[in-house]
């Protein structure tokens, strides 16, 4: 078992960070020429102060209509995105492994806050997926990437829980929780959780197109 922890914490990891580097900047090389190439006007009427204005807005819980209409989404939204960052970087075993590998230690949250924050996100991802079972104008655009995306942003808060408190067998959990948190990052630039890399410009471009261009606000 140590050599299959040896392997995943290494060579592995390797590959999963290779793969969300590289990937990263490819989408976001292919989607500038895709954008220069087919609609090349986007960048003339693109606003620094609208952008930043319907940044800002969307980026504030209950700045919108849509956000005030769906307060329960608006919490579960909130927190989960938050958390999915809060979590995996300031736990205690990962700055130490951010330690080992880059040299680099901070701050680091309390054992037991963490594991209560690591609930906090899997509660949140049984949110979206009992919202898009239950509402109907959701479950329609569901599709069978929509669950598998979901399944690998809540396995490694999982099964981290799990091996945190020993449940099963620690060793396979802990593995599991390692590759499971490296398949989410290899997976951002090729799936759906990409919005991470094109969220704050597509927001910036509809701001522009609704402020400098429609002047009406576009939320």
């Amino acid at each position: 078992m140590n050599s299959v922890y040896q392997f995943v914490v290494g060579p592995l990891a390797w590959v999963a960070w290779t793969l969300f580097v590289g990937g990263s900047l490819v989408r976001l090389a292919l989607m500038y020429r895709s954008v220069r190439k087919k609609d090349p006007v986007v960048f003339e009427y693109m606003s620094f102060k609208y952008g930043m204005r319907s940044i800002l807005h969307w980026i504030t819980p209950f700045g919108t209509v849509n956000w005030r209409n769906n307060p329960a989404m608006t919490v579960a939204t909130f927190g989960f995105h938050i958390l999915l960052f809060v979590v995996p970087i300031f736990l205690l075993a990962h700055v130490v492994l951010w330690d080992q590998f880059f040299g680099i230690s901070f701050v680091t949250l309390p054992e037991w806050l963490g594991d209560i924050l690591a609930m906090a996100v899997v509660a949140a991802c049984c949110f979206f997926g009992a919202r898009r079972i239950m509402r109907p104008e959701v479950r329609f655009v569901t599709r069978t990437m929509d669950w598998v995306v979901l399944a690998i942003v809540v396995l490694p808060f999982l099964t981290g829980i799990l091996a945190y408190h020993q449940i099963l067998n620690y060793d396979l959990m802990l593995i599991l929780h390692i590759v499971s948190g490296e398949i989410m990052l290899a997976a951002i630039p090729f799936t759906r959780l990409s919005h991470m890399l094109f969220g704050l410009a597509s927001r910036a471009y509809m701001g522009s197109e609704f402020g400098a261009v429609r002047h009406a606000k576009d939320w």
